[in-house]
């Protein structure tokens, strides 16, 4: 059985007293789920404080961002040697909001999924359409090419590295939230392009649900066969409701 994780995604959000509080509380609760994963991904100023808080804890620290680069001269990049330097085992790569602001297309997504394998990072690959793409009946045809992006270049296996997120992004931040079904429908497709160049692979590929996940639908979503645990927005920066979608997912996998 594939053991869910579920992460979250702080974005360009908080401050150092309340990252700190964030962190304590989220920390003290999270011994209590034997069965789930559980990281936060605090904005770069904030890894240091994270590292350093969740020491010792169940935690897991994660980036919201990795360089294709390994050095030299890239004002304003961060590489993954100096994530891993600071405590890091996760980092999010091709975000829809990295996707959509900074003009990250397929190709540089999986060449920072690369990048951060090498290095000893998990990347956390985010996929999934817009709604005007969602209601042009393109949801697939997206998906598989930001899937297809890493396997081209980096071939099936490198899926054994890192996690899947499929983000809705008419879902992100919006309060709604892609009914279980729909959601288990991709999520399902995506473990089945996988599964078409390596069954094993597929198998083993934990996919998350990312669209607007909260503590009341989570149970729900955690239910379905290929949704494995989430990567959190909003509801990962309040201790409380960032852990009661870890027990849904804990308890799901118990």
């Amino acid at each position: 059985m594939r053991q869910p994780l579920v992460a979250g995604n702080w974005k360009m959000n908080g401050s150092r007293e309340g990252s700190g509080q964030l962190l304590a509380g989220v920390a003290a609760g999270a011994g209590a789920f034997e069965h789930c994963a559980i990281a936060v991904c605090p904005p770069f100023p904030y890894l240091a404080l994270a590292a350093e808080r969740l020491r010792g804890s169940k935690v897991a620290l994660g980036a919201q961002d990795v360089s294709i680069h390994e050095s030299g001269a890239y004002t304003g990049e961060v590489a993954g040697s100096m994530l891993v330097d600071l405590g890091c085992t996760y980092v999010i790569v091709g975000h829809s909001e990295r996707r959509q602001y900074h003009g990250e297309d397929d190709l540089l997504v999986a060449r920072k999924y690369a990048r951060a394998v090498e290095c000893g990072l998990t990347p956390i690959l985010c996929v999934g359409e817009t709604l005007e793409q969602r209601e042009r009946g393109e949801t697939e045809q997206v998906v598989a090419a930001h899937v297809d992006g890493v396997i081209n270049l980096s071939g099936v296996d490198a899926l054994r590295h890192g996690v899947i997120a499929y983000e809705p992004v008419w879902a992100i931040g919006t309060g709604v939230t892609a009914s279980p079904a729909q959601a288990q429908d991709v999520h399902a497709f995506i473990r089945g392009r996988v599964a078409a160049k390596s069954a094993e692979v597929a198998e083993g590929v934990r996919i998350l649900y990312g669209g607007s996940m909260k503590p009341e639908n989570a149970a729900e979503l955690m239910a379905q066969a290929d949704i494995d645990g989430g990567l959190i927005g909003g509801a990962s920066l309040k201790a409380e409701d960032f852990l009661a979608i870890v027990r849904a997912a804990n308890e799901a996998s118990a």
